[in-house]
């Protein structure tokens, strides 16, 4: 509820994007098992259809993991330059329902209608129209979750997938939370779910029952939004316009990687991703981040915050080097890199810096 009007919120989420998207264009592709990503040793899913699912393939499992677990898995190499195309269409269709749509990535968004530009009466109608618009003009299909809030239409948009949809009303809310398994509500990851089932919280109702001193004690500032929550309340707003805090890219190399100038050379690649992305956003961050992962898995990473924007490549890659350069010498081989930008400036200021 805001300013005593009870909002309408859908969130959309296409079904196995990525995978939709390269079956639709490949019709030998459809009704087959299939992994976007690379099949290498040292691959990784990125994202998998319904049918590799089936056989417990997920993204980012490794692509030797898919292999063994589904053999008849066909790999295709990505085509995020067609998935920003389809994503794009997608976003257009939004902006004839409302202006208020948040895309969260390329494949999924939320949207309020709670005034919609069509003048549907509800907000379930409009995820139908939406989603068939969708089908329509993209040949995919989407699942939306229709709540009051965020929190819930992300639920919701989970319980019909794939092609449906689910809605939760204001009168259901507290109920169907009451009812989840904490390991399912948005937001509570692997090691937050198995910390609440140790303090005996296993479902939103266990959680309803803790009080907020409880929650702040165990969980910090967290604490106030667990105890919101499991009330079904949640009054963060769909923002439009809502800033990216970061661009990054990361690679797993074919073997693991040693020698220092093998390890920059993946390094200075990855920075030269995330400048193409920089320039021609004409967004530039004054926080740069490296992240190592090693052959153990073992991850670090190290960041340095400049005093003003980073506006050339040449900068970016100085920066880039002595980063990684910190972590040398190299005991153990390196099998991914990644470098990542942040702190982004204003546009005023990524222009002030540029004319200085």
């Amino acid at each position: 509820m805001h300013g005593g009007t009870v909002r309408k919120i859908i969130h959309i989420d296409m079904d196995a994007f990525y995978a939709s998207v390269e079956q639709r264009d490949n019709p030998e592709l459809r009704g087959k098992p299939l992994a976007v990503g690379f099949g290498a040793k040292r691959g990784v899913v990125a994202a998998a259809s319904y049918e590799a699912r089936a056989f417990g393939v997920r993204s980012a499992m490794p692509s030797t993991t898919a292999i063994r677990q589904c053999p008849d898995i066909i790999f295709v190499p990505p085509r995020f330059e067609v998935y920003r195309a389809v994503s794009q269409q997608i976003r257009q269709i939004f902006a004839e329902y409302t202006p208020l749509f948040e895309p969260l990535s390329l494949d999924e968004a939320y949207l309020d209608v709670t005034e919609n530009l069509r003048g549907l009466p509800t907000a379930a109608m409009t995820a139908t129209e939406i989603r068939a618009q969708i089908l329509a003009e993209t040949g995919l299909t989407a699942s939306a979750g229709v709540s009051y809030n965020k929190f819930l239409a992300k639920l919701a948009s989970d319980m019909r997938k794939p092609n449906g949809q689910f809605v939760i009303p204001p009168q259901r809310g507290a109920e169907f939370i009451e009812g989840l398994p904490v390991k399912k509500f948005h937001g509570v990851g692997p090691v937050t779910a198995e910390k609440l089932n140790a303090l005996g919280i296993q479902t939103g109702g266990d959680l309803k029952a803790r009080s907020l001193n409880f929650l702040e004690e165990h969980f910090g500032k967290a604490g106030a939004w667990y105890y919101a929550i499991a009330r079904g309340e949640d009054d963060r707003p769909v923002e439009p316009n809502r800033p990216r805090k970061s661009s990054g890219s990361e690679t797993t190399f074919s073997e693991d990687r040693i020698r220092p100038t093998d390890v920059e050379a993946g390094v200075l690649e990855m920075a030269d991703d995330v400048w193409a992305w920089c320039e021609k956003n004409q967004s530039f961050g004054a926080t740069v981040t490296v992240k190592i992962k090693y052959a153990d898995f073992r991850i670090v990473t190290r960041s340095r915050t400049a005093s003003r924007p980073v506006t050339s490549r040449e900068l970016l890659h100085e920066i880039s080097v002595a980063l990684v350069r910190s972590v040398y010498p190299v005991a153990i081989g390196i099998r991914l890199v990644g470098v990542s930008v942040s702190k982004f400036a204003s546009d005023e200021d990524a222009q002030l810096e540029l004319s200085i």
